[in-house]
């Protein structure tokens, strides 16, 4: 079997072990959760996207790895990466949490779709032992990133149901009685 058989393979099957663990185990549970926490478990996943630094580290990957394929989603995920860790650094000030927690599903939405693009003009398949030991992340890591993206999305677009709205009104006239 070839090189591109064997990763278009492993792939989408990273995609089906993803969804069938998403929907038995991680979809019910932020689904329970309100909004704001939903979004802020999705968004400490992300802050580890750092690692997609690993692309372009010497020794790591293959000299024959794409040069713009691995810059690209080398940069992509850290910019996904930071701005996953300020939503979460800025948790109590909720618009900015909500403009940051916008900004690293969309930014690092297109990082791992521009990723695809490139790997597949690149021919990164064929090639697919030139990533060396950071195969694993498109295989494993990047349908979970994909699937939660589209989580956050959901959340994202979801109308803040009333309960939602008068829960966090309460922890807002909490903190200023302790004030």
């Amino acid at each position: 079997m070839s090189a591109e058989t064997l990763f278009r393979i492993q792939l989408v099957l990273g995609y089906v072990a993803w969804l069938l663990c998403f929907r038995a185990y991680l979809w019910p549970r932020l689904q329970a959760m309100d909004r704001f926490d939903a979004q802020r478990a999705i968004a400490a996943l992300h802050s580890f996207r750092f690692f997609g630094l690993v692309f372009i580290l010497p020794g790591v990957v293959g000299a024959g790895l794409p040069a713009d394929f691995a810059t690209f989603a080398a940069y992509g995920d850290f910019a996904t990466g930071v701005l996953a860790m300020l939503a979460l650094l800025t948790a109590r000030n909720r618009p900015l949490f909500w403009s940051l927690a916008v900004a690293f599903n969309v930014v690092g939405v297109v990082d791992l779709i521009v990723d695809y693009y490139n790997a597949t003009r690149d021919g990164l398949p064929a090639i697919a032992g030139q990533l060396g030991a950071t195969y694993a992340i498109p295989i494993l890591y990047v349908p979970l990133l994909m699937i939660t993206h589209v989580a956050a999305f959901y959340f994202l677009l979801r109308p803040q149901s009333s309960e939602e709205a008068n829960h966090h009104a309460s922890k807002i006239s909490q903190q200023e009685i302790q004030i």
